[in-house]
């Protein structure tokens, strides 16, 4: 992580005033949760909606922070205490992430898409700690405050670093990709997610594509190459590196089988004839995933066929297609971190044809962020569940009904229940299982689903 003196900081943000008392201090590491900010960090305060990070410098310090920022509008600074102050707090925490990453000697690997980033960079991690030191964004720590904290985490002894950038907006990709200056950039696919910001699936492509801005002159964009809202775009990039990965011929990699396993994939792949596969990821669109991960490990050096043993040991992060042991038996594929209608008919897709499970169940909650036309997404969505392969559906939320009532001519009123109190759907759920069912729990983040896993889940 980030180790300098005062003296040092100064030469990598705007500071306006004079910290020479203590410039000699040594910093270590950046916290912006006060609680957190105990040995030596530089603590970082923000002016929130509820509460003002800067009521609580004077107390970090004194239980170990190394110093603290200070924006310049709030008034009485500290007098006597290792304050540094900025113009902006947020600005001047990107502004040291930038000079940090500069640095740093090490290869940047930049992640972005509408779904599957957190898996592809679990992936990616994976494939490329067989030959690297690698670190990679933990959690969610990819947005504007989260990807500057996660460079300034980076050792030296790194080589190659694993960067998520999310967004919600226009122009927030470009703001990341400038700072992480990746020289491998990564797009999963364009989906629906963000339409309530962006309006269309055109500007989520537009948006998506910022991340070349920052791409060094001699970096190689990976995309998903079935999208031709990403292959009309880069056509027109004619510097541009570029590889594809996708399920079409026309992609440079593409798989010749595939086939799904109770555990996850077995796969093949153009690039490598003859070599096998597993991996242990539930879901074609994970093939999809592994392959992105693929091309990025082979420009960094590394063999196909050194990369059956990276994909067999990924560990994807929690609540990612996550197998869960549940009561009598049960088993739960714990998909509740994030939903879009893409991801959402995946793993309907996925639960229809998981073999070796006399009943399935749907557990699939509100989709959100989707616009105007969310009403329809999930009523569509409903539509494509297929009620031989299916037995129950359950759904939770206001715009749940709307899967509900889009399954109806598939699965019959009799075998769907539409819930909007969660406790409610937990006790009718457990009511009907005898044991040994499949269940899928799917939802976005914001509505909790992980809780009905939970309750299912066995001691």
């Amino acid at each position: 992580m980030i180790r300098k003196t005062i003296e040092q900081l100064l030469n990598m943000m705007k500071v306006e005033n004079d910290p020479t008392l203590f410039k000699d201090r040594v910093i270590e590491g950046v916290a912006i949760d006060s609680r957190k900010a105990v040995n030596g960090q530089l603590f970082v305060p923000f002016k929130g909606e509820h509460t003002d990070g800067h009521k609580y410098v004077r107390q970090a310090i004194e239980q170990g922070a190394g110093a603290a920022l200070w924006q310049k509008d709030v008034p009485n600074p500290p007098e006597g205490l290792p304050i540094l102050i900025v113009e902006d707090t947020l600005i001047a925490l990107q502004q040291l992430a930038k000079a940090y990453r500069n640095e740093l000697s090490i290869k940047v690997v930049g992640i972005t898409g509408s779904n599957g980033k957190t898996t592809t960079k679990d992936m990616i991690t994976s494939l490329l700690s067989l030959k690297y030191k690698v670190q990679k964004t933990e959690g969610n720590y990819n947005n504007h405050i989260g990807l500057p904290l996660t460079i300034l985490s980076l050792s030296h002894e790194t080589e190659i670093a694993v960067l998520e950038m999310g967004m919600s907006s226009k122009g927030e990709i470009e703001l990341l990709t400038k700072l992480a200056a990746p020289d491998v950039a990564v797009i999963t696919n364009i989906g629906e997610s963000h339409l309530q910001d962006l309006g269309s699936r055109e500007a989520i492509a537009e948006a998506k594509l910022e991340i070349v801005s920052g791409l060094s002159e001699s970096g190689c964009l990976i995309y998903y190459g079935d999208e031709p809202l990403l292959k009309e775009s880069i056509e027109n990039m004619e510097t541009l590196q570029t590889k594809t990965f996708g399920f079409e011929e026309s992609d440079d990699l593409y798989p010749l089988t595939v086939e799904a396993l109770q555990t996850g994939n077995r796969f093949m792949i153009n690039a490598a004839p003859g070599i096998e596969f597993v991996l242990p990821v539930l879901g074609r669109h994970n093939v999809s995933n592994a392959m992105a991960a693929m091309l990025v490990a082979h420009e960094m050096g590394i063999d196909y066929k050194e990369m059956q043993a990276g994909l067999e040991s990924v560990e994807l992060t929690k609540m990612r297609m996550e197998w869960v042991e549940g009561v009598r038996g049960v088993k739960l594929i714990n998909d509740t971190y994030n939903a879009s209608p893409t991801s959402m008919k995946a793993a309907i897709e996925l639960t229809a044809q998981m073999p070796d499970f006399e009943k399935k169940i749907l557990v699939l909650g509100d989709m959100l962020e989707l616009g105007l036309d969310e009403e329809l997404f999930h009523y569509q969505v409903g539509q494509t569940v297929d009620g031989e392969a299916i037995n129950y559906l359950f759904t939770f939320g206001r715009l749940g009904q709307f899967i509900a009532a889009g399954a109806k001519n598939s699965l019959g009123e009799d075998r769907i229940f539409a819930f909007t109190d969660k406790q409610e759907l937990i006790e009718k759920l457990s009511s009907i299982l005898i044991g040994g069912e499949l269940i899928t729990v799917k939802a976005s983040r914001g509505m909790k689903l992980e809780e009905v896993v939970e309750a299912l889940a066995s001691e």
